[in-house]
């Protein structure tokens, strides 16, 4: 098929790999051009314009909201084109988008994706398809060059349930850089900790370089990204009238290691942990004091 990646980031990349590997007629699109070329597979395309005007399926991989509604202000759809969205951006905006597209006889997917640039590259990436079954099925062998596509009812629900995924990613790996800090001070073997919380939370595996190590270069998921994510989640139970106080907090932590590790791996959020925390204690009048040194 003919077919169109709008962004060229790490996940863009990948994508775009599978895509051409498996015969796929490609062309990308990226705000720097350079990066699109970096990549070394496919036909780099001068502007949007000309990286969708010939396309069946156009996938796109941005970073959130606002870039999503940038890029996709600029197009100009065409009859029978299908455009599938895997920017975890919130179900609003693809119920912003999808009017225009309509109207031009085009259709709009969701399509976030569940699994890690390895994954993406393995093609056992789950992608959370929300939309029109038969717009799903024009596009689901381009989705399925790498990942397995899973069509998981309208947009709202898809964008929905990869923001949940996201919230928990966040929660499971500030727990896991809580405890293991709390293990480090304590004198416990780091590696016994991490293998007993690796049993109960199996992703935490591929990040043991992160939390054992605490090297958070080359990251695949970065802080500023999961801020974002959180800041979607909660944006979604808040406006759902839902109670949020654990991811609230999380935000905070992640919040917290953004001003020295915003482009690290998210576990740098363990270096939130670097502090010495001294518990409240009372005084005789009743009043509790607590603190922290350094």
């Amino acid at each position: 098929m003919r077919v169109a990646l709008l962004g060229t980031g790490k996940m863009g990349a990948a994508i775009a790999r599978r895509i051409q590997a498996a015969g796929h007629e490609l062309t990308l699109w990226n705000r720097t051009a350079e990066r699109a070329r970096a990549i070394g597979v496919g036909r780099v395309a001068t502007d949007l314009g000309d990286a969708v005007s010939d396309a069946e399926v156009v996938i796109s991989i941005l970073f959130g909201p606002d870039s999503v509604r940038g890029t996709y202000s600029q197009l100009e759809p065409r009859r029978g084109q299908v455009y599938a969205d895997s920017t975890t951006a919130g179900p609003d905006v693809h119920e912003e988008l999808a009017p225009r597209l309509e109207a031009a006889g085009a259709s709009l997917l969701a399509a976030p994706i569940l699994g890690s640039i390895p994954a993406i590259g393995e093609g056992s990436a789950l992608i959370l398809v929300g939309g029109d079954a038969a717009a799903f099925e024009r596009a689901r062998p381009v989705l399925e060059a790498f990942g397995k596509p899973e069509l998981v009812g309208g947009r709202r629900e898809a964008a929905g349930l990869k923001l949940l995924n996201n919230a928990m990613l966040g929660i499971s790996t500030a727990a896991a850089a809580e405890l293991l800090a709390t293990a480090s001070r304590e004198g416990l073997d780091l590696e016994a900790a991490f293998r007993l919380l690796a049993r109960s939370v199996p992703y935490l595996t591929a990040r043991r370089r992160g939390f054992i190590e605490r090297d958070h270069s080359r990251p695949i998921f970065e802080v500023g990204g999961m801020i974002k994510d959180l800041d979607l989640a909660l944006e979604l139970g808040h406006g759902a009238g839902a109670a949020m106080p654990t991811v609230a907090q999380v935000r905070e932590l992640f919040g917290l290691a953004a001003p020295e590790h915003g482009g690290d791996e998210i576990t740098s959020v363990i270096e939130v942990f670097g502090r010495t925390y001294v518990p409240a204690r009372s005084d005789p009048s009743g009043s509790e004091e607590a603190g922290e040194r350094g």
